[in-house]
């Protein structure tokens, strides 16, 4: 092959290992919560889904309303926790891409109009 093709093929396998990564990197997500009580625990992944939930035994002095209160306070809170990770991981990732996706030999800015020469 050519040092063009050989040079395309690398890179196209750095983005696609970098893909890899950001995915795996999503996937292993989990977010954990307690209220400030210590009466509920919630554990929420990548998504914002509840996988996991553990209410103290002094939750059964609470009423169904206040605990439905708590537990959907608490897991909000894991919520914001698990998407400020994705967040976090989505920004890192945008960075590495733009470098990955610039032509060699050029700065991933080098495609805005105010780098072109005139």
């Amino acid at each position: 092959m050519s040092w063009a093709m050989d040079e395309l093929e690398a890179r196209a396998r750095r983005q696609l290992d970098s893909l890899t990564d950001v995915n795996e990197r999503l996937a292993r997500i989990v977010a954990t919560e307690t209220s400030p009580d210590g009466e509920v625990r919630a554990d929420v992944d990548g998504m914002g889904a509840l996988v996991g939930l553990q209410l103290s035994d002094r939750v059964g002095k609470l009423t169904g309303k206040q605990l439905e209160q708590l537990i959907i306070a608490t897991a909000n809170v894991a919520c914001q926790k698990a998407f400020a990770q994705r967040a976090k991981i989505y920004e890192e990732f945008s960075e590495e891409f733009a470098g990955l996706v610039a032509a060699p030999g050029s700065s991933p800015d080098d495609s805005s109009p105010e780098a072109r020469p005139e």
